[in-house]
């Protein structure tokens, strides 16, 4: 089976898939669609276009270069249409286009996801590579590790985007932790640093001590006591 030529050829449902799939869904979302703008009909062109492309040898050649156009498809989307759109902006203007940037992309993957099934279904598992969605996924965290600011503004703002670390990590706190937690842990550690040389110049062994008590319980302790915040909130 694997020597058998697909149905149809990579050059011609490339053209396709590109145009009738990924172009028109980033131009759906860019527009502001956020809701099924594809017919089953649509979905069912889409999906068999994939699998005429795949279907003799579904982890062969021509799958992993429709596996790799994929994920240069979403890179390119980011470069050309997300980066530019924070790029200049700073402070809680900075993290709403961030946030609105992540709905945004969560959406594209889901809708191409549909589309390109076929791929996850069989050419991922069987050479081991990052699910779509975690392709897709990651080519947005590596942005986000390229134009963060490391600012905390508003609260709510903070919020939603340390729920893109967990969206990334597939539900999990790992990206949180390697570059939020950790940063936010280091960079603290050096601010504190330099104010506690400024409260033993400027303060009295009372008010230094205090300083030192309340960074301890609040400062060191924040993401535990976040993690009570969320936990009792979840069980009102």
């Amino acid at each position: 089976m694997s020597n058998l030529k697909p149905t149809l050829s990579f050059e011609q449902g490339w053209p396709i898939l590109q145009e009738e799939a990924i172009n028109k869904v980033i131009l759906l979302v860019e527009e502001g669609h956020t809701s099924n703008q594809f017919t089953s009909e649509e979905y069912m062109h889409l999906y068999t276009t994939v699998y005429n492309m795949c279907d003799n040898n579904p982890a062969g050649p021509e799958a992993q270069k429709l596996y790799q156009k994929y994920k240069k498809s979403i890179e390119d989307y980011v470069s050309t249409k997300v980066v530019p759109s924070i790029q200049g902006k700073k402070d809680d203007v900075l993290l709403h286009e961030l946030v609105k940037r992540w709905n945004n992309h969560k959406i594209i993957t889901r809708w191409l996801f549909r589309f390109f099934h076929y791929l996850d279904r069989h050419l991922v598992p069987r050479r081991n590579l990052p699910s779509l969605q975690e392709t897709s996924h990651l080519t947005f965290y590596e942005l986000i590790n390229r134009e963060r600011e490391g600012e905390q503004i508003d609260q709510a703002l903070v919020k939603n985007i340390l729920d893109i670390y967990v969206d990334i990590g597939g539900d999990t706190m790992k990206y949180y932790e390697k570059d939020f937690e950790e940063s936010m842990m280091k960079d603290s550690a050096v601010f504190y640093s330099k104010k506690a040389s400024y409260w033993i110049a400027s303060k009295s062994y009372e008010e230094y001590m205090l300083k030192v008590v309340k960074y301890e319980l609040l400062a060191v302790h924040a993401s535990k006591l976040e993690e009570k915040k969320q936990i009792n909130l979840g069980a009102a």
